[in-house]
């Protein structure tokens, strides 16, 4: 190796050097610019756009260094052209990858603007990436001269194959596309099926749906089970749910001041307890002669299912406080036996 060669590769190694203290530039001071500046927008696009990007941009900068010290450097020409190649197809490659964050990330945020609900699941995640990152990998394919043609007939044949193969497979995956599509279920609803399980939906996966129980347990179902099933989704058509909390008094008790008692504590309770409905009306329906009380029913309004134990406990103990204040007897069970003689 002469003087020359390494005089060029010391400007190629400085060429790098460089694209990486230009990359660490524009990643910290630049883009910290840009995202002050896209807070001050009503568009979440742009705030996508330059936070996905930025976590790139420092990769692309070096890439960039090492594309002009690969003409700088002393190399043969066909060498020369592989690095070129390979330089290229990494870029191609990371830009692949930002291109599918990017997308994800602005159809998630235009469909909640929208108010369309894309559910927001692994099972779309992973379709929006994989389509985008196929048709990167069969450009990068073709940047690398391999045809593209007979491989996509390749696949084409082995499909039939694979197909055959994982059908227990494939079934559980387009059972996770009906339910999606469906959106009778989506993340972070309430469900319960028809064989006991309840819990609150985690994720809708390729192959399993998982909910996760009030025990902080969580439930895999195979999403082949899922559309099979008969499912109550406590969370349609909206989350809030209407449940009810049985209560006896002694015959004695004036019904009219049991009533309007009861209402009073059960409103109090819905405003000061988190998940209560505070613009809900609390109900009271006497529903039958027991053995030892008149009982009725207490309605009330969660905005949660999981909100209910809680407003349960509160209104309970509440009532008790407030029964026992105005002389209103919950007495316990109890039987009068008449002896004949």
């Amino acid at each position: 190796m002469n003087f020359s060669h390494v005089n060029l590769l010391m400007i190629a190694a400085a060429v790098v050097a460089v694209s990486y203290g230009g990359g660490l530039f524009l990643r910290n001071v630049i883009f910290y610019f840009l995202r002050k500046w896209s807070e001050k927008t009503e568009n979440v696009i742009d705030d996508i756009i330059i936070d996905r990007s930025s976590s790139y941009i420092l990769f692309f900068c070096v890439l960039f260094g090492m594309y002009i010290a690969a003409y700088i450097m002393p190399l043969n020409a066909m060498t020369q052209q592989m690095a070129l190649k390979i330089i290229v197809g990494l870029g191609m490659g990371a830009a692949t990858l930002m291109v599918a964050s990017m997308v994800y990330g602005i159809i998630d945020a235009y469909m909640m603007k929208e108010a369309l609900n894309l559910p927001h699941t692994s099972l779309t995640q992973n379709i929006i990436r994989g389509i985008i990152i196929a048709i990167g990998g069969l450009v990068i394919l073709s940047h690398f001269g391999i045809a593209i043609t007979p491989l996509l007939t390749a696949l084409g044949v082995g499909s039939l194959a694979v197909a055959l193969a994982l059908q227990d497979t494939l079934t559980n995956l387009f059972a996770g596309f009906q339910i999606i599509a469906s959106k009778q279920i989506s993340s972070g609803d309430y469900v319960k099926t028809d064989t006991g399980q309840e819990g609150t939906v985690i994720d809708i996966g390729w192959r399993n749906t998982r909910i996760k129980q009030l025990a902080n347990n969580v439930i895999i179902i195979p999403n082949s089970k899922i559309t099979a099933s008969i499912i109550t989704n406590c969370s349609l058509p909206d989350k809030e749910i209407v449940f009810t909390v049985s209560v006896g008094v002694a015959y004695e008790s004036d019904l009219q001041k049991v009533e309007k008692v009861t209402i009073e504590v059960a409103e109090a309770v819905l405003v000061a307890t988190p998940g209560g409905s505070k613009t809900f009306k609390p109900l009271v329906r006497f529903s039958s002669f027991g053995d030892s009380a008149i009982n009725f029913n207490v309605i009330l309004r969660a905005l949660d299912f999981t909100d209910q134990g809680l407003l349960t406990h509160e209104f309970i103990k509440n009532l008790h406080v407030r029964f026992k204040k105005e002389a209103i007897d919950m007495p316990f069970p109890h039987r009068v036996v008449h002896l004949k003689k």
